[in-house]
């Protein structure tokens, strides 16, 4: 076992699980039911913000019952790092976004630096509507602007670094079954 498995290892053996895997299958089947009410007469077109909106996308797709585009994009501000840094397009939208309802799904709305600047480039593509879901919406007074709530929400979870279901830490741990806060940080 090289040191790197060794050490990532550890960081999972020392986490504190914060939401166990059935209570987020439950938050996901409440956004699933809201988003249905909501979107299903809307022909929407859902962007999953790759890399840790691919877990979220991949359990909500089944449980939404109506006609929908699923897509993919990917902006980053992390790199594998704890801490953000500026903005970059790996892959913008490329479907016409013009008149359409968006739904952008991501792990969580930790700041929401990233969830903002990609709504936002959605509205200038000409979007009727923009709509965000997130799995987890960290609980603190650091938001990008005051008023930043996503639109469908799983869990509210304490201020700490997380990982898990989508979450990573330092490029691992986004398949953990549950929501865990590192010890220390």
């Amino acid at each position: 076992m090289t040191q790197l498995v060794a050490d990532m290892n550890q960081v999972f053996a020392e986490a504190d699980c914060l939401v166990d895997e059935q209570q987020v299958y439950a938050a996901i089947d409440r956004m699933a039911e809201a988003m249905t009410q909501q979107l299903k007469d809307s022909n929407p077109v859902l962007f999953c913000v790759m890399n840790g909106g691919l877990i979220l996308t991949g359990q909500l797709l089944p449980r939404l019952r109506f006609p929908l585009q699923a897509e993919y994009l990917h902006a980053t501000r992390y790199r594998q790092e704890t801490t953000g840094g500026i903005l970059e397009w790996r892959v913008k939208p490329e479907v016409d976004l013009k008149d359409r309802t968006i739904v952008i799904i991501d792990d969580i709305l930790d700041e929401g630096t990233t969830l903002d600047a990609i709504a936002s480039f959605c509205r200038q593509q000409g979007a009727a509507e923009v709509l965000t879901a997130v799995l987890v919406d960290k609980q603190h007074d650091r938001k990008a602007r005051p008023d930043l709530k996503a639109d469908y929400t799983g869990l509210q979870v304490e201020d700490r670094f997380l990982f898990g279901f989508g979450m990573d830490y330092k490029g691992y741990w986004r398949n953990a079954p549950g929501i865990y806060a590192v010890k220390g940080l």
